[in-house]
C-alpha cells in the first residue's frame, strides 16, 4: 500500500519526494511504502494544526461529539482494511487486529461522551464580593506519537481524548506502522473532520528523532504524549522540558502475576497464556513474571507447559496460528540471546526454544535458584531469566517472556515484584479468579505507572482532563449575591490586536474592544479587575466592569446590553 502524509486534509507526498518502505516481517513482502517527511514537512504539518486551532476549539461540544462518534463508526467500517494492513506491517495475527478495531472504536466513543465533562470550578474567597473560579480550555496544538504494537488502540487514545477537549492534533505514525496510521487518520478525515484538526506525519527510523525535535520545539505545539519505551521516552520528556512544554509519557512494564496456593489453576494457566502470548507478548502489560505458592506451583508449572505447547506458531496470516511474527529480526535475535544466557545461567530448557527468521516457538525450561527457592521458566517465543542472575526481571521489552518463580516463604511475592522498577499493570488469582490491574486498557480505566520509571501517565478520559486543557483562574469583583449590591455589568474578553484568528472566531477587533471599554466608561463603569494569561494565540485579558447603584437605571437604560449578568 502506498500512502501519504494528511496535511490539512490533504495527502500529500514528503517535500523532497523521500519515501521509506515497511516490510512484512515474517515473509518479507513489501507491505506499505511511505513519505519520509523532513523538517520542513513537520512544520507544515504544525502550522495546518495551528491554523485550524481556533475554529475547533470554539466548536461546541456535540458537534465535537458527533464527530468522534462518526469516527468510532468509520474505524469499524474499515475493520477489512485495518486488519489486513496491520497485519502485514506488524506480523500481527488476525485476532489481535480485530481487538485493536474494537477497542479503537470503544476509546472513541468514550473520548466523545467526554465533550460535556470538561468544567471548571468556584473556588471560595475571602475577599467580600468576589466570585473566583477556574475554567478549563483548550491548550492548543498537541504531538500524538504512537507506537506499532496496538497501533490502532494507541493510535486512538492518543488522538481522541485532545480532539474532545477541543486541541487539534499532529500524529506521528510509527514508522514500523506508517499504513494502519494513516488509516486511522483516514478515517476521520472521511468522518468530516474540518482539515488541519488532525494530522498525520510519518518518516524513517534514521530521521525519526529530528523530527519529533523540531515538532516539540514548534511554538504551537502546547502538548506531547508519547507511548513507547523507556529509552526513548526519556528522550522526549528531555527535549520537551526544555521547551518547558508538558509531557504525557506510557512507558514500558514488567507485569506480575501472582498465584496462590488456592487459586483455581485451569483459569490461572488460561489467564497467564493469554496475558504473555497474545500478540507474541508485544503488549507494554504482557504478562512477564509468574510469582507461584509452593504448594501449588509443580501442577502450575505441569499445566502451563501443557498449554504453551498446544499455541501454533507461525506467520500470522495462516488460519489457526496463535503466536505469530515479531517485529522485526532484531527483535527475534534479542529473544535467542535471551535464551541462550539463561540456559548459561543454569536454567535447564525442557521443551522447543527454536527460532526461524522473526518465528519463535515455544519454550520451557526450570532453574534452582542457590538461596532455596524453586525457579522455573516457561516460555514462548523467549526462555524467561532469573530475578537475581540478569536484567529481565528487571527491564520491560516487548516480546512475549516469562518468569515463573516458586517459594516457601509467605509474602515474599510482594518483596520480589517490588524490586522490580517498572511496572504497568498486574494480577494475582486465589479461590476465586481475581485479577487485580495497575492499569488497564479499557476506555473508561486510568493508566498510571506505580513508580516513576514506568511513565508520568493517566491517559484514561476523566483522569486526563488536565492534561489537554489549560486552567485558568480569575476573579468577580462586585457580584450581586456575593457581598456586595453593585450589579456586575461585563467580562471582557479581549486578545491581543495581532491575532486574526481570534478576532475571526469573535467577530470582533481590537478597535471593537476600545469602543466598548470607552462607552462603559462614560456611563459610570469602572474596571475593577483586569485578569491576564497566555493562550496558544497570545495573551488574553479579563476586564471586569461594575457601577454605583445610582447610575444603574441609567444604564440599563442604554443601548449597551444587560447590566445585570456577565456577557462576552
Amino acid at each position: 500500500m502506498n500512502v501519504s502524509l494528511i496535511i490539512g486534509n490533504e495527502d500529500v507526498p514528503a517535500s523532497d519526494g523521500a519515501i521509506f518502505e515497511r516490510r512484512d516481517p515474517a515473509s518479507g513482502a513489501l507491505a506499505s511504502s511511505a513519505p519520509a517527511a523532513s523538517v520542513k514537512d513537520a512544520l507544515k504539518t504544525a502550522d495546518a494544526a495551528s491554523a485550524a486551532f481556533a475554529s475547533w476549539s470554539s466548536l461546541g461540544p456535540t458537534a465535537r461529539r458527533q464527530l468522534l462518534l462518526r469516527g468510532a463508526d468509520m474505524i469499524e467500517q474499515r475493520k477489512a482494511e485495518f486488519t489486513t494492513l496491520m497485519m502485514a506491517e506488524t506480523g500481527a495475527t488476525a485476532a489481535w487486529c480485530a481487538f485493536n478495531v474494537r477497542l479503537g472504536a470503544g476509546m472513541m466513543r468514550e473520548a466523545a461522551a467526554m465533550t460535556t465533562q470538561i468544567t471548571g470550578e468556584v473556588i471560595p474567597s475571602d475577599q467580600p464580593g468576589c466570585l473566583a473560579f477556574s475554567v478549563r480550555e483548550p491548550a492548543g496544538v498537541v504531538l500524538a506519537i504512537a507506537p506499532w504494537n496496538a497501533p490502532v488502540i494507541l493510535g486512538v487514545r492518543a488522538l481522541a481524548l485532545p480532539l474532545a477537549c477541543g486541541n487539534t492534533v499532529v500524529l506521528k505514525s510509527s514508522e514500523s506502522c506508517p499504513g494502519t496510521q494513516y488509516l486511522l487518520v483516514s478515517a476521520l478525515r472521511d468522518a468530516g473532520f474540518p482539515a488541519g484538526v488532525v494530522n498525520v506525519i510519518s518518516t524513517s527510523a534514521a530521521q525519526a528523532g529530528e523530527i519529533v525535535a523540531s515538532l516539540i520545539a514548534h511554538p504551537a505545539i502546547r502538548r506531547i504524549n508519547f507511548t513507547g519505551s523507556t529509552r526513548v521516552g526519556r528522550i522526549v520528556a528531555e527535549i520537551a522540558g526544555r521547551h518547558l512544554k508538558p509531557v504525557l509519557l506510557e512507558l514500558g512494564g514488567k507485569a506480575p502475576q501472582i498465584i496462590l496456593e488456592d487459586a483455581d489453576l485451569d483459569a490461572a494457566v488460561q489467564a497467564a497464556a493469554f496475558g504473555a502470548f497474545m500478540n507474541q507478548g508485544q503488549i507494554c502489560m504482557s504478562t512477564e513474571r509468574i510469582v507461584v505458592r509452593d504448594e501449588v506451583a509443580d501442577a502450575f508449572v505441569k499445566k502451563f507447559a501443557e498449554k504453551t505447547a498446544t499455541l501454533r506458531v507461525g506467520d500470522s496470516k495462516i488460519d489457526g496460528v496463535a503466536v505469530g511474527s515479531m517485529i522485526d529480526a532484531a527483535s527475534a535475535e534479542r529473544v535467542d540471546e535471551l535464551v541462550a544466557e539463561a540456559v548459561g545461567k543454569g536454567a535447564n530448557l525442557i521443551s522447543g526454544g527454536t527460532r526461524e527468521g522473526t518465528i519463535m516457538s515455544s519454550a520451557a525450561a526450570q532453574y534452582m535458584l542457590d538461596n532455596g527457592f524453586g525457579i522455573d521458566l516457561i516460555e514462548s517465543t523467549n526462555l524467561g531469566t532469573l530475578y537475581n542472575k540478569n536484567g529481565l526481571w528487571q527491564s520491560g521489552a516487548l516480546q512475549t517472556e516469562q518468569s515463573l518463580a516458586y517459594f516457601l516463604p509467605r509474602d515474599m511475592e510482594l518483596v520480589l515484584l517490588a524490586n522490580s522498577p517498572i511496572g504497568v499493570s498486574s494480577q494475582f488469582f486465589r479461590d476465586v479468579v481475581t485479577n487485580i490491574y495497575l492499569d488497564n486498557i479499557a476506555p473508561e480505566i486510568p493508566i498510571g505507572g506505580w513508580v516513576a520509571r514506568h511513565g508520568l501517565t493517566s491517559e484514561q478520559y476523566q483522569e486526563a482532563f488536565n492534561d489537554y486543557v489549560g486552567n485558568h483562574g480569575m476573579q468577580l469583583m462586585g457580584v450581586s449575591g456575593y457581598g456586595t449590591s453593585f450589579p456586575l455589568y461585563a467580562a471582557l474578553w479581549v486578545k491581543s490586536a495581532s491575532s486574526p484568528a481570534w478576532q475571526a472566531r469573535h467577530g470582533l477587533t481590537a478597535a471593537d474592544y476600545q469602543t466598548t471599554f470607552n462607552q462603559l466608561t462614560s456611563q459610570g463603569y469602572y474596571p475593577v479587575l483586569v485578569n491576564g494569561y497566555a493562550t496558544p494565540g497570545g495573551p488574553r485579558f479579563t476586564c471586569i466592569f461594575q457601577q454605583s447603584a445610582s447610575s444603574l437605571a441609567e444604564a440599563q437604560a442604554s443601548s449597551i446590553g444587560d447590566k445585570n449578568r456577565p456577557s462576552h
